[in-house]
C-alpha cells in the first residue's frame, strides 16, 4: 500500500512540472459545438417597418377581379432574439381591404359604386397591436453562423384589429369606427438578407385568418376570413448582433516524447531507490509501545433518534425502564444523561434545541420508572456523538446514559 502511494505521489510531481513547462503552449479558441453563449439582455433587439399589399379572400369576394382587391398594407414591430433560434416582436398593423357582401346595410357597403354580380362591394381600414414569435429555421436546420447573408424566419402569432370604414351618409372621404373590431390569427415566412452588421431588407409572406363582419343575410354569428399579402420592409438591429460560442483550451500534443521518458525512467528509479529504503525500514526491530491508558467506559445505554425527532418510540421506553432498574439497584453511582444531534444537517437552534428535547425525553422517562433526581444530571452536547463523517450522521443524533466520571 504504502509503495503504492509513493508511486503516485512521484507521478504526480512529475505530471506537475511537465504541466507547469507546457502551460505556455496551451491556446484558447471558440468551440461552436459547445454551443452558444446567451447574450445579454440589451442586445440582439431590432426594429422593423414595412410596406406591402394584401387580398382580401371573404366569403363571396371571388365574384369581384383579383386585381380590384388589392390594397396597401403596413406595419411596424420591435423585437428581440433570445437565441439564434427563438425570437419575438410586438408591433402595430394598417391593413386595408376590399371585398363583397350579400348585405346592403354591412359594415363598409359602398352605396352607390354599383353591385357586382348582386353582391355590396366593401372596403375596410383595420388598425391594431399584434405579436408574433419568431424561429430561424436556418439556425435551426444548418447551425448558426456569423457570416450568414440569408435567414428564412417562420412566425405565427395574432392580435386585434381597429376596424374603420367610410362615412357615405356624410363625407365619403372620411373614415370612422364601423364597431366591428376583429381578432386576427397568421403565420409567415421572413426571407431576411443581412445587409451589414446592424442593417437587413426582408420579404414577409403572410397568411392570415380573422373575424369576417356579417356579410350574409340571417347570419347569427361572424365567419372566418382570409388575408393573403406580401411586404418588403427593412430592419435595424440594436448593439451586439452575434452569437458567440464558448472559448475552450486546446492543449497541443508534444513534439517529441523523449524527454518526458526520460523523465519517466528517472521516476522509476526513484521509486525503486525509495522502496529499498521501505523495505528496509519494515526490516528494523519493532520497538515495544507503552500500553496506553484503558478507553473511558462506554454508556449504560445510547437512544437513537430520526433527523429531527426528539420523542421516544415505545421500544424506547422499554431500553430507558431497563436502564432505570439498572440504575436503581446501585444507588450510589451517578449518571450523566447527555443530548446529542449531528451539526451536518440543521443549523446551530434547530440543534440545540433537538439535544435538550432528546434529553429531556430520557430524563423525565427515567423518573417516571423511579430513579430518584439525584442519582443523575442531564446536559447536552454540541459536538458529534461518534463524528465519522456525513454518511454516519444517524449515529450522531441520540441520547447517552454513562456513569459520571
Amino acid at each position: 500500500m504504502k509503495k503504492g502511494l509513493l508511486a503516485v505521489a512521484c507521478a504526480f510531481m512529475l505530471g506537475m512540472s511537465a504541466y507547469a513547462q507546457a502551460e505556455q503552449e496551451v491556446v484558447f479558441v471558440e468551440d461552436p459545438s459547445q454551443g452558444y453563449l446567451f447574450n445579454r439582455f440589451k442586445d440582439n433587439w431590432f426594429i422593423q417597418a414595412q410596406g406591402g399589399g394584401n387580398v382580401f379572400l371573404s366569403p363571396g369576394d371571388s365574384h369581384r377581379d383579383l386585381i380590384d382587391r388589392f390594397e396597401p398594407a403596413a406595419g411596424i414591430y420591435v423585437g428581440k432574439w433570445f437565441s439564434p433560434i427563438l425570437g419575438m416582436r410586438i408591433g402595430g398593423e394598417f391593413l386595408k381591404t376590399k371585398g363583397l357582401s350579400e348585405v346592403a346595410d354591412a359594415p363598409g357597403v359602398q352605396p352607390g359604386t354599383g353591385m357586382v354580380d348582386g353582391y355590396y362591394k366593401q372596403r375596410f381600414i383595420h388598425l391594431g397591436p399584434s405579436f408574433d414569435v419568431m424561429l430561424s429555421l436556418i439556425n435551426w436546420w444548418g447551425g448558426y453562423s456569423p457570416t450568414r447573408v440569408y435567414d428564412l424566419q417562420l412566425y405565427a402569432g395574432g392580435g386585434w384589429y381597429y376596424t374603420l370604414t367610410r362615412d357615405y351618409n356624410r363625407n365619403g372621404h372620411h373614415y370612422h369606427n364601423c364597431k366591428d373590431n376583429v381578432l386576427e390569427v397568421r403565420a409567415g415566412l421572413i426571407n431576411t438578407f443581412h445587409v451589414s452588421k446592424h442593417f437587413d431588407v426582408y420579404l414577409d409572406m403572410r397568411f392570415t385568418a380573422l373575424d369576417n363582419h356579417r356579410d350574409e343575410p340571417d347570419l347569427r354569428w361572424n365567419k372566418t376570413s382570409y388575408d393573403l399579402a406580401a411586404y418588403l420592409g427593412v430592419a435595424y438591429r440594436f448593439n451586439r448582433t452575434q452569437w458567440y460560442p464558448p472559448v475552450v483550451p486546446v492543449c497541443p500534443e508534444p513534439e517529441n516524447c523523449d524527454p518526458l521518458r526520460q523523465r519517466l525512467a528517472d521516476a522509476e528509479a526513484k521509486i525503486a531507490d525509495l522502496d529499498a529504503q521501505l523495505k528496509a525500514c519494515l526490516e528494523r526491530p519493532v520497538e515495544v509501545v507503552k500500553e496506553e491508558a484503558p478507553a473511558p467506559k462506554a454508556p449504560l445505554a445510547t437512544i437513537y433518534f430520526p433527523i429531527n425527532v426528539s420523542k421516544l418510540t415505545p421500544e424506547d421506553v422499554r431500553v430507558v425502564n431497563a436502564v432505570a432498574e439498572v440504575m436503581k439497584n446501585n444507588p450510589d453511582t451517578k449518571y450523566v444523561v447527555t443530548g446529542w444531534a449531528d451539526n451536518y444537517t440543521g443549523n446551530d437552534r434547530i440543534n440545540t434545541n433537538l439535544r435538550k428535547n432528546r434529553a429531556a425525553s430520557v430524563e423525565r422517562q427515567l423518573l417516571n420508572a423511579g430513579v430518584p433526581a439525584g442519582q443523575f444530571t442531564t446536559t447536552i452536547n454540541a459536538g458529534n456523538l461518534v463524528d465519522l463523517g456525513e454518511k454516519f450522521v444517524a449515529l450522531d443524533r441520540a441520547t447517552t446514559i454513562q456513569e459520571a466520571e
